[in-house]
């Protein structure tokens, strides 16, 4: 076993994880609406779909990673349509008044999970930063097991870290405040639900 395949895995997960995209637009809202650990489910339902596309590249399997790049443009279309339902449905949302409950984070985890596992661009995002990182000489399960642990932790700390950075703000924000950023984060998941449906249905 080399422990060194955790660490990369960690760096991989981390620089997956923290580009700001409709995810961390979803988190950030979240957190400043609902608390810390609502941004932070919201997170970890993106790293597990990040641990997922890990595992397939880990262990090297082609013919998984060939059916979904095979399959991007219907990806991109339900993916883009999601997204627009979730961008009207922020927009619309009244600020929350207490912290969401068990139930609820389930439903954040999994909108955040489906949205990421709908991307299929990020399994050839993880083949080349693996490929550039040498990290396809993984050639024991262990090794991989361990890879891809670290992908999942790696970007589970990003979501961590910013959930708790931006809830610290939470306090400081009126309800009128909330209200925009509402709004403003609608419109901006909207906006890239409709640029991955016009990119799905041009092909």
């Amino acid at each position: 076993m080399e422990m060194s395949f955790f660490f990369k895995g960690l760096l991989v997960g981390f620089s997956i994880a923290a580009p700001v995209g409709p995810i961390g637009v979803l988190c950030i809202r979240r957190s400043l609406t609902y608390g810390k650990m609502t941004g932070f489910v919201s997170g970890l339902g993106a790293a597990t779909a990040d641990a997922m596309y890990g595992c397939i590249a880990g262990f090297g399997l082609s013919f998984i990673s060939n059916f979904l790049v095979a399959q991007q443009i219907w990806f991109k279309i339900i993916g883009g349509l999601f997204l627009g339902y979730l961008g009207l449905k922020t927009f619309l949302e009244k600020p929350a008044k207490e912290a969401a409950k068990s139930t609820e984070n389930f439903g954040v985890f999994a909108s955040t999970f489906f949205l990421t596992i709908t991307n299929p661009m990020t399994i050839l995002s993880f083949l080349a930063i693996f490929a550039g990182l040498g990290l396809a000489t993984a050639n024991h399960y262990f090794d991989a097991v361990i890879l891809v642990l670290g992908v999942f932790l790696g970007s589970a700390s990003w979501w961590l870290l910013l959930a708790s950075g931006v809830s610290l703000f939470r306090e400081k924000f009126s309800d009128r405040i909330l209200q925009a950023v509402n709004q403003v984060s609608g419109i901006i998941i909207l906006a890239f639900g409709i640029i991955a449906l016009v990119t799905g249905i041009k092909g």
